[in-house]
């Protein structure tokens, strides 16, 4: 109440219990309840631990989602909790601004040391989306050019020049005018990259490894090629591995199964340790000395939170954990299993496309079925609503076997699992397993869009929840 102070943490957590939904819908976001609501997805949870997701019941749900790749160490892990909690003991002096730190300057020498050896400096940032904002800056400060190449699907993050990167609309629209000067081209096609690289104008060109939205996994040459084009254009190559690195795809960085060496590397989600907002972009030196070029140019570019104590103490202990743990080789065996068990879908359901990733990043596409009354009910569905199979296979998936999961973009029938690095060889079973039996149900399309007709219309309406 005003004139009231607010109660503390414990006092919130051990008498506000059950009122998440209701503030959410009150003073965040409405529609984002509608959606829990109606998917069933309305849970409190109480905890985490690994790999899992755990309600306010005790039931322990394999979290495939991971805080969107934020969880690569496992939720709550005690190494990043120790970290943090001696940072506070030690009461450094955090952010002064005209001054440094010593953990920040330790963790890029960290991160360097696992780097190409074409970046040798780093800019502290807070997210993803700030780092790709900082590489769209150093871009154009450093080539004097003004236009940013992005690949068609992209997602680079939702501040207003990362969104100016992204190739979804769903995301786009509404907001413009966006940036000037950001152009799209085609995800795989160097021929397109070449033709607008002719043009002398362009500074960069940033390129996820490996898609975010759909796991879009590019043919052997592309990013090769690409990184030859812009460097005969003199344009900067810069690879956004906020989602794809720190372990995630079966390498420290995705960049390395191409062997890479780009001009800058974006870098978040993971690095946090699931615990202090973080992100780093790597720079060549060659594009850093150009940019801080002078004193009276040293603080052109910076953020308020950028290089704390916490997040770099979070962060080292992220990869302490993942050196100490194995978990890049682990990522790798794991994802080797993953695609051993659910490859063979594809041969066994019309419906099942494709079955693609990298490592722990992994996806599977559907398709309509075969059958003439069940595609063209499917065709009718899918103009209504966009990706709508996929949730016949993520709804089933979470209530009957207590696996958290979603799909891979907006309108996309295609499922994603981004696993905590940490998950054990038999739940990937587990969930191969699951997804079989979901999948086969889902196949037999018409009874199984009647089922989730019936318990979505329920839920929204409060029934049996």
């Amino acid at each position: 109440m005003p004139g009231e102070p607010p109660p503390s943490v414990q006092q919130i957590l051990e008498t506000r219990v059950g009122e998440e939904m209701a503030l959410s819908e009150r003073y965040l976001n409405p529609q984002m309840g509608r959606i829990l609501r109606t998917l069933g997805f309305d849970k409190v949870w109480s905890g985490g631990e690994g790999a899992h997701l755990i309600d306010a019941g005790g039931e322990r749900y394999l979290d495939l989602f991971g805080g969107y790749g934020v969880f690569a160490i496992g939720r709550n892990h005690p190494e990043a909790i120790a970290a943090i909690e001696q940072v506070l003991a030690a009461r450094t002096g955090n952010l002064p601004q005209l001054g440094v730190t010593l953990l920040s300057g330790v963790l890029a020498e960290q991160l360097l040391a696992r780097a190409p050896a074409s970046v040798a400096a780093m800019v502290p940032a807070n997210t993803g989306t700030e780092a790709v904002e900082a590489a769209i800056k150093i871009a154009r400060a450093a080539t004097g050019r003004p236009r940013v190449l992005y690949a068609e699907h992209a997602f680079h993050g939702l501040t207003l020049g990362s969104l100016s990167l992204n190739g979804g609309p769903e995301f786009r629209e509404g907001f413009g005018p966006l940036l000037p000067g950001c152009d799209p081209v085609g995800f795989g096609d160097l021929d397109a990259l070449q033709r607008e690289l002719a043009r002398e104008d362009v500074a960069a060109f940033v390129v996820e490894p490996i898609q975010g939205k759909g796991v879009n996994v590019p043919a052997a040459g592309y990013l090769p090629g690409a990184q030859r084009l812009c460097r005969e254009a003199g344009a900067l190559f810069v690879c956004d591995e906020v989602q794809t690195g720190i372990a995630r795809t079966g390498r420290f960085l995705a960049l390395e199964h191409w062997g890479l060496e780009p001009d800058m590397v974006c870098l978040a989600k993971a690095l946090s340790g699931g615990f202090v907002p973080i992100g780093a972009l790597l720079v060549s030196r060659a594009a850093f000395d150009r940019v801080f070029d002078g004193m009276e140019r040293a603080v052109r570019h910076g953020s308020t939170f950028g290089g704390n104590d916490l997040a770099a103490a979070a962060a080292l202990a992220t990869l302490r954990v993942i050196e100490r743990e194995g978990l890049v080789a682990r990522a790798e065996r794991l994802g080797a299993l993953l695609m051993e068990l659910t490859e063979p879908l594809v041969e066994r359901f019309e419906v099942v496309r494709d079955v693609r990733g990298r490592g722990l990043m992994w996806a599977i596409e559907f398709g309509p079925p075969a059958g003439a009354t069940a595609r063209r009910l499917w065709e009718t569905v899918e103009r209504r609503q966009p990706g709508l199979f996929s949730q016949l296979v993520t709804v089933p998936l979470f209530h009957e076997h207590r696996v958290f999961c979603q799909v891979a973009g907006h309108h996309m029938n295609v499922i994603k699992a981004l696993p905590a690095l940490v998950i054990e060889e038999e739940e990937i079973r587990r969930f191969a397993a699951a997804l079989e039996e979901v999948v086969a149900a889902a196949e037999r399309y018409p009874a199984a869009l009647a089922r989730f007709g019936v318990r979505t219309g329920l839920r929204a309406a409060g029934v049996g929840r």
